[in-house]
């Protein structure tokens, strides 16, 4: 059986405890935004009409992505507070797996199903037909990504919940070898395959989220310490009330999820009523910042499991360390990448662009306009990443979801869309009301984490269960 080990009695054990759980998800998250930053490089060496298409059909794609994403995320507390709980975790564990598979599975069903409006949907947005119509081909072929993609993050959180972080790490580090040999081979005639130009990189995304999703499934069945778990057993029976459970937890933080991607899909199609050099200069700064977030983002998921571990155990002191140090850590890291950005942009920026194509000395220069903006706003965006994922541990996700809603939507866009086309700004107005959004989400979630044990989130003084084995380790 895996081994439990105490609750922390430091700080400093529990930053090496977070440390030890989140390098790999950090080293994952990187490797998947890999990928991506492979298929926005090679469509940028298409030309900046066929990145600005491929803009408008990502962003549409990722927003229900992430939405699917929110409902798998789930699983990870859930999982987290029965193995804190010690007993019956195993049974409790199985059921969570279970149907999460099942939600994500009529999700995706649903959302496939949208996406193949998708040119439909571009028009609707005002976004100019010819650049509609490259979209909609892309998405004919990406939307069949959707599925496996979601499954694939099920995989990932139930394993992240068991201390096996180490396995999604593997698996994206192959991902990224597999996707940069078919995107290249795909978009422009190598190794023996077909040119099929921006639909290559659609269908390279497909085949590399189904063979991730197959390494991770071998994973699950093989390794030992899970294979006695029995995780696929009785995979297609149902279990509405758990179905319940993590539907009530889960839409919350798919709502959450979607009004933050949300807000960077309506940029790009604000972007779009501008003209076709501001998405392309959009999708850049939007990719290096991405790229940024990406070790906030996966501190933030060690922190939700080992916020639930101390919640599930009953232990306030526990729950109140994993939270100070996730925090601690991502803010420091944030501040290191917006010196980064702020010292470096246009060295930065001017990887994604062929400089021989005479639009590109054009998007460049709005491009490191863009980045400057968003070196300003990485303490806000690690914050709120934050503070929603170490809430997230205490099963609180309606509230969060509130304050997501009003800062990204009320603030963030409205902001942004008054700076745009009010104001002289244009673009730079759209990139400044994102960072007011992002502020002050970051600080309506820090503060609901500060007020926990009066709201009742945690118990107001720590359990005598404190030092009880309550987690599962490598």
């Amino acid at each position: 059986m895996p081994v439990l080990p105490t609750a922390p009695s430091t700080i400093a054990e529990e930053a090496r405890a977070t440390f030890r759980l989140a390098w790999p998800l950090i080293l994952s998250n990187l490797a998947a935004n890999a990928i991506t930053t492979t298929d926005v490089l090679m469509l940028g060496w298409l030309g900046p009409r066929e990145l600005a298409a491929a803009a408008l059909a990502v962003n549409l794609y990722s927003l229900l992505l992430f939405t699917g994403v929110g409902l798998s995320v789930a699983i990870s507390p859930m999982i987290a507070a029965a193995l804190g709980r010690r007993k019956g975790a195993a049974r409790d564990s199985r059921r969570s797996f279970r149907m999460g598979l099942w939600l994500v599975t009529f999700y995706a069903a649903a959302a496939t199903l949208l996406l193949s409006f998708a040119e439909g949907i571009f028009l609707a947005f005002g976004q100019d037909p010819a650049l509609s119509r490259l979209a909609g081909g892309f998405m004919d072929v990406l939307r069949w990504a959707l599925w496996p993609t979601l499954l694939g993050f099920v995989m990932r959180n139930l394993l992240t919940a068991f201390d096996r972080a180490w396995v999604p790490l593997v698996v994206a580090l192959g991902g990224v070898g597999v996707n940069a040999f078919l995107n290249y081979g795909l978009i422009f005639g190598q190794f023996g395959l077909p040119a099929l130009g921006m639909q290559g990189s659609a269908l390279a995304t497909v085949l590399t989220n189904v063979a991730m999703l197959a390494a991770q499934v071998t994973a699950v069945v093989r390794l030992p310490r899970l294979r006695m778990m029995h995780l696929f057993a009785r995979w297609w029976r149902a279990d509405w009330p758990r179905f319940r459970e993590l539907a009530k937890l889960g839409i919350p933080i798919s709502l959450t999820w979607s009004f933050e991607v949300g807000v960077f899909s309506a940029a790009v199609y604000l972007m779009g009523l501008i003209d076709t050099i501001s998405v392309a200069a959009h999708v850049i700064a939007l990719q290096l910042a991405a790229l940024m977030f990406m070790v906030p983002l996966g501190l933030s998921q060690a922190a939700t499991v080992r916020v639930g571990y101390g919640h599930g155990a009953g232990d306030p002191l526990w729950v109140g360390r994993a939270g100070r140090v996730a925090i601690v850590l991502a803010l420091g890291f944030a501040l290191a990448s917006a010196l980064i950005m702020w010292v470096f942009p246009r060295e930065l920026a001017s990887l994604f662009l062929d400089m021989s194509k005479p639009e590109s000395a054009a998007v460049l220069a709005l491009a490191v306009q863009f980045l400057l903006i968003a070196a300003v706003f990485q303490l806000a965006d690690g914050a709120q990443v934050i503070g929603a994922a170490i809430l997230r541990g205490l099963h609180d996700t309606r509230v969060p979801m509130l304050f997501a809603a009003f800062g990204y939507w009320v603030v963030g866009i409205g902001a942004g869309a008054w700076l745009a086309f009010r104001t002289p700004l244009a673009g730079r107005g759209i990139w400044i009301g994102l960072a007011l959004g992002l502020a002050v989400v970051s600080v309506l979630m820090l503060w609901r984490w500060s007020r926990r044990e009066a709201l009742g989130l945690v118990p107001a003084q720590s359990s005598t269960q404190t030092g009880v084995p309550t987690a599962v380790t490598a």
